[in-house]
């Protein structure tokens, strides 16, 4: 990536890639999960978003969460690069689900579980 030195880290300020823009136009979370349709953008892609388009790209689907780590930038900046490739139909996101049922609640010590678990199976 051309806008990141080995020793000096990135060389533009994270916001400069989203434009300014700090407000995503969908909701996701950092747990979504994105994957690329094959379509492509008509319009130019600029670098972080042709990155995070071949993140999404591979064999199998990468959380928000995983996709701003690997661009080493906020979490919210990713989310509306994201949201700019949502918009022209290059991603698809699915939404994260936690195991509710007999027994187990949609609360915090569940979606904690579900992150350690996914965490768990990473390494």
């Amino acid at each position: 990536m051309p806008w990141l030195d080995d020793s000096a880290g990135r060389l533009m300020r994270p916001y400069t890639a989203s434009g300014g823009r700090t407000r995503p136009s969908a909701v996701l979370d950092l747990l979504s999960l994105m994957t690329a349709t094959g379509v492509r953008p008509k319009a130019p892609l600029g670098p972080d978003h042709a990155h995070a388009l071949r993140l999404c790209a591979g064999p199998a689907h990468v959380s928000v969460a995983e996709i701003a780590a690997q661009l080493r930038l906020p979490a919210v900046v990713t989310k509306v690069l994201l949201c700019d490739l949502l918009d022209c139909g290059a991603v698809r996101a699915l939404a994260p689900r936690f195991p509710v049922g007999p027994g187990l609640a949609a609360d915090d010590q569940s979606l904690l579980r579900a992150v350690l678990d996914g965490l768990r199976r990473r390494l």
